[in-house]
């Protein structure tokens, strides 16, 4: 008896920020499923390009240098993903900062908080904006959903996160914006979900996790006992991008090991 399989085959996905971390995760398992795969990097070539040969070279995954901090850079990588591959199926808005030093809301730099947005939500508007328009012009594949969006939000977008209101601000709009865009586009065959992790094991997040005193602290706030893979939360990104997810749409998938409990 055959197997349930997640597959995308014929499809192009878009992921921003996906050479390290949980994007670069998302990257390889897209790959796997038999998407061809776009994704966009900063800093890390050398890392990203490594990423392109791991996942089967050029004609199934490629890697674009983009800055993300306006709507502008938003739409240029999809016209970049577009341009490599011909047309786009998926989105997944992976890309974000989080100034990893404690900011006092009374202390705050203004260029944080204005930086912080922009990254986190600015370049996330250019980018939907584009990709809805690329899915809509084109023709759906036989028998598929015209496209999929997978923004990806965090707990701190729902209880808050204190010394960072930046980040949660930015994270909290993510799931209202998912929100928003499935009630607006579900009607036109283009589902939009969220997916929202907990504390993951990334470079980002290595300072708190192996902190001798913070790491255990956040480590027993989680009931699993311990913070999740990159996999663990690419894996939930990928079935929400499936035919298995058709009737889902609006949602906001909590990938956190239960530590934060919202209906």
């Amino acid at each position: 008896m055959a197997g349930i399989s997640l597959v995308l085959e014929g499809k192009v996905a878009l992921i921003s920020g996906g050479s390290r971390g949980i994007g670069a995760e998302t990257v390889r398992i897209f790959t796997e499923a038999g998407a061809r795969v776009a994704f966009s990097y900063r800093q890390a070539r050398s890392r990203a390009l490594a990423l392109v040969e791991e996942c089967g070279g050029p004609e199934r995954c490629v890697a674009i240098e983009q800055e993300l901090a306006t709507p502008e850079n938003g739409r240029a990588l999809v016209t970049a993903a577009v341009s490599a591959f011909g047309r786009l199926d998926v989105l997944v808005a992976n890309h974000g900062i989080w100034p990893p030093v404690d900011a006092p809301i009374a202390s705050m730099a203004e260029n944080q908080w204005r930086q912080t947005l922009a990254v986190n939500l600015d370049s996330v508007f250019g980018l939907v904006q584009a990709a809805v328009g690329q899915m809509e012009h084109q023709s759906p594949l036989p028998g598929q959903a015209r496209g999929h969006i997978v923004l990806i939000s965090s707990t701190a977008g729902q209880r808050g996160e204190a010394n960072h209101s930046d980040y949660a601000v930015t994270k909290g709009a993510i799931i209202s914006l998912t929100k928003s865009l499935s009630s607006e586009l579900a009607p036109r065959g283009i589902h939009v979900n969220c997916v929202a992790p907990g504390w993951v094991a990334t470079e980002m997040s290595a300072a708190a996790l192996d902190h001798p005193e913070l790491g255990p602290k956040i480590a027993a706030g989680i009931p699993v006992g311990r913070a999740a893979h990159p996999r663990e939360i690419a894996g939930p990104v990928l079935f929400l991008c499936t035919p298995l997810a058709g009737f889902i749409s609006g949602e906001v998938l909590n990938v956190n090991g239960g530590a934060v409990l919202v209906g």
